[in-house]
């Protein structure tokens, strides 16, 4: 059964809602220039409305060590998620669970990206789009992913309501990662859109 993480969670009642409707994780996400970003009390606030059970993902790009370790000295934090140019020795150096974000595009070599993290939980796979670093609500063309990824595949980028079943049914990914996709705005999860999406990304996955 395909693994399901809402991410770009802001308020503590979009973290509880996912998790009622049956999301294996949410995603904080500690970047200034997201309109997702959150501060760690807005984090520690998330934290404390999930249930058992329920990982946490905090979300960098290209951060500084210490702001790395002061998230993690705040923040009940299951699995750190780097979407910059991180080396793995960094991204392992903080001896959490990881995984490493990839942006597809023709020409991108996703074996060798998997390569260059051997340690990594898994590989998220998202949309190109210059200057930008997640959360756009683009999609790819899948038939860039090989079938012989070394790592747990990790499917994200343009992922919504309307396009998760047929996402898992071609690509049958061990998770999926949706943000903007089950947004009623920017950083504003909608429970409807959340709840259609798990259903979906579950009835994909039979």
């Amino acid at each position: 059964m395909v693994r399901i993480k809402v991410c770009g969670i802001t308020r503590p009642e979009d973290g509880a809602e996912a998790a009622r409707l049956g999301a294996d994780a949410v995603g904080l996400v500690f970047y200034g220039k997201s309109p997702r970003n959150v501060s760690i009390e807005q984090a520690r606030a998330v934290i404390a409305a999930l249930p058992p059970f329920v990982s946490v993902v905090a979300l960098f790009v290209n951060p500084e060590r210490e702001w790395v370790e002061q998230v993690l000295a705040g923040c009940a934090v299951d699995v750190l998620q780097f979407h910059g140019e991180e080396s793995a020795e960094f991204c392992r150096s903080f001896h959490r669970p990881y995984l490493k974000a990839v942006r597809v595009r023709p020409g991108v070599d996703l074996l060798e990206s998997a390569r260059r993290y051997p340690d990594a939980r898994g590989l998220l796979t998202d949309a190109f789009v210059e200057g930008a670093h997640g959360g756009t609500g683009t999609t790819f063309d899948w038939a860039l992913l090989p079938h012989d990824l070394p790592l747990p595949l990790i499917l994200s980028g343009g992922l919504d309501e309307k396009n998760i079943a047929e996402a898992v049914r071609r690509v049958r990914p061990a998770a999926v990662d949706v943000s903007s996709g089950v947004e009623a705005g920017k950083g504003i999860k909608d429970a409807a859109r959340m709840a259609a999406f798990i259903s979906g990304a579950r009835h994909g996955s039979v």
